[in-house]
């Protein structure tokens, strides 16, 4: 007889959705095909989750420390923010909640919604505080954190999200990180 741990089969749950969302399109994936795989019932997800929806937001959600590549010098932005950008598109494949969000923001409103509000407060703020921190004016800040918050999302959605090659993780880096600092010193 297994003894019920309410933390740990919320997790386990919660790692297969991550697996499946992230293989899968969002309307491929069912709440019995999640539940099976985690080797529960599907009224545990509706009971931790609300259902599909609420548990493809728990899935994707993601974390990002940004806060790294926005200390020292701004003449060293890009190679920073590369570094960071490079490193997480080459981590586990397929397995980024912000891969998946992007996947999903054309099929799902929900997901659109979640990406738009994580880049907002993880990416476009903190980089435009930098920007005006580091001696820009707040319209100035503001104009090149919108040009590289759009050039990475572009960039990210070519090769991420078309499933295009990311190529040499070197070459790559350089030539994100020599774009960002040119859109950062305007």
């Amino acid at each position: 007889m297994t003894s019920r741990n309410a933390p740990a089969t919320k997790q386990r749950i919660l790692d297969q959705a991550k697996r499946q969302f992230a293989q899968h399109a969002y309307a491929a994936v069912t709440v019995k095909g999640v539940a099976d795989a985690a080797g529960v019932s599907p009224n545990l997800i509706t009971r931790y989750f609300g259902g599909k929806d609420g548990l493809f937001l728990a899935a994707t959600r993601v974390e990002i420390p940004v806060a790294d590549s926005f200390g020292g010098d701004r003449s060293e932005l890009g190679s920073r923010l590369a570094a960071s950008i490079v490193r997480r598109w080459s981590g586990a494949p397929g397995e980024d909640p912000l891969l998946v969000l992007q996947r999903a923001s054309g099929e799902r409103p929900e997901a659109a919604e979640a990406l738009a509000a994580f880049l907002d407060t993880n990416s476009f703020e903190p980089l435009r505080r930098y920007l005006r921190d580091s001696g820009l004016d707040d319209a100035d800040a503001h104009a090149r954190a919108a040009a590289i918050d759009a050039f990475v999302l572009g960039v990210s959605t070519r090769r991420r999200v078309l499933r295009s090659e990311l190529g040499d993780p070197a070459e790559l880096e350089a030539w994100l990180g020599a774009t960002i600092q040119r859109l950062a010193d305007g």
